[in-house]
């Protein structure tokens, strides 16, 4: 059976293996100069490859459209993913939170093992050559469209026929890599319905002059909770970052990806309704907090109030603190009263930003939004409206939080698509 696979990415690159693996006759068209370019910048540049967690885990942390990957996830799971890269040579470890990284911490190690897999497969690859239609007749996919010139600028036939066809270009977040949206587009004039295409996992924007005083400044161990006045709408704890735009970081993405779901997010940002509160001291309750600073206070009673802090907070974060609790930087330490260590606890336990909006898709790690799941096989990844065509990846309607999730969406859709 003849498959060709349209885009060269995660997706694109498993379904190759997959469906060559089956004994098909198989070609990947990629429209970049070379395959893989966004799988190069994950983790950044590491490969966050998948999570080590189960199959509920995967669903939980996937927080749109979750269970329509419970068949995909069972055709090919994190284990497996790990198992074909570690039989290639690219060992892999654990680290924070599950993530699965390759032990070189190269994400070229790991793109180089699955190219030489689908040479050894004998996978066609035509770089530089973009579809621009899939043939359909009789309602079944037959071939596809493309332009004329390929990866050494020789003439190729403008039309490629198939057996199948899988749809693997990607969403739209990182445009430099080759995703920009070409998919949704074959897929309308198919007749498919594309959902709302956002942004996701996207750093944040505050108007607030904090975020830019701190820019640069990196927070380990802290938590965070993003509330709608008192409703919260994503709580967690790790590392963040701050930047002259507002807020980045993993925590900060996983949170984009609730936040961009709630309803009349705009006028919510406009209104100054969505507030980020950061407790800078998540490990240490409001009493113990007060008796940690007493104790540094202790050491420091002679000293400026301004000059008291340094054993507690970052040197850039310390007047911000100040003047968040209004108390007078240059008063003595031994001068502080009880209620203004009771102001300093809580400022430290709840730092407040407004947040004012997300980053635009360009960029965003991934594209939330795609390729409708209602008219998607979730057994075989087929189009329930185009016989033989396929759908692989970001370009589905279904998008997780950070973590190696969404590499794992790719490759067990993908798989999946390919087996079929």
């Amino acid at each position: 059976m003849n498959v060709i696979i349209i885009g060269g990415g995660p997706a694109g690159i498993i379904a190759g293996i997959s469906a060559a693996e089956c004994g098909n006759k198989v070609t990947i068209i990629e429209k970049m100069s070379s395959c893989g370019k966004k799988l190069l910048i994950t983790g950044k540049g590491r490969c966050n490859i998948t999570n080590s967690t189960d199959l509920n885990g995967f669903i939980e942390n996937t927080p749109n459209n979750g269970k329509f990957l419970y068949g995909a996830l069972n055709n090919f799971n994190n284990n497996d993913i790990v198992n074909l890269l570690e039989k290639e040579g690219v060992k892999t470890k654990v680290e924070r939170g599950g993530r699965i990284f390759p032990v070189s911490d190269k994400s070229i190690d790991v793109l180089e093992a699955l190219l030489k897999i689908l040479k050894k497969l004998n996978v066609k690859i035509l770089t530089n050559t973009k579809v621009e239609k899939i043939v359909v007749k009789d309602g079944k996919a037959e071939g596809v469209k493309i332009n004329d010139v390929g990866a050494h600028g020789n003439k190729i036939s403008n039309e490629l026929k198939a057996d199948k066809i899988i749809l693997a270009t990607g969403g739209k977040s990182y445009p430099v890599t080759g995703s920009t949206g070409d998919g949704y587009k074959i897929a309308k004039e198919l007749g498919h319905t594309v959902t709302k295409i956002k942004p996701s996992l996207v750093p944040l924007i505050s108007k607030d002059s904090i975020c830019s005083k701190l820019q640069g400044l990196s927070l380990k161990n802290v938590s965070i909770k993003l509330k709608n006045n008192d409703k919260i709408i994503y709580q967690d704890f790790g590392e963040m970052l701050f930047t002259h735009f507002g807020v980045s970081g993993p925590i900060i993405l996983s949170a984009s990806a609730y936040l961009i779901r709630y309803k009349n997010i705009e006028e919510l940002f406009k209104n100054n309704s969505i507030k980020l509160e950061i407790d800078l001291k998540p490990a240490l309750s409001d009493e113990k907090l007060d008796l940690r600073i007493l104790r540094d206070f202790e050491n420091e009673k002679n000293k400026e109030f301004k000059n008291s802090l340094n054993k507690l907070l970052p040197q850039k974060l310390i007047p911000i603190v100040i003047e968040k609790t209004g108390i007078n930087p240059y008063k003595k330490v031994n001068e502080i009263t009880k209620d203004e260590r009771a102001k300093i606890v809580k400022v430290l336990k709840c730092l407040e930003i407004n947040i004012n909006g997300v980053r635009p898709i360009e960029e965003a790690i991934i594209t939330s939004g795609g390729i409708n799941i209602k008219e998607i096989n979730p057994k075989t990844m087929e189009s329930k409206i185009v016989k033989g065509l396929y759908f692989a990846g970001e370009i589905i309607d279904v998008d997780s939080l950070t973590g190696g999730f969404n590499l794992q969406i790719a490759w067990s859709t993908g798989y999946t698509a390919g087996m079929n």
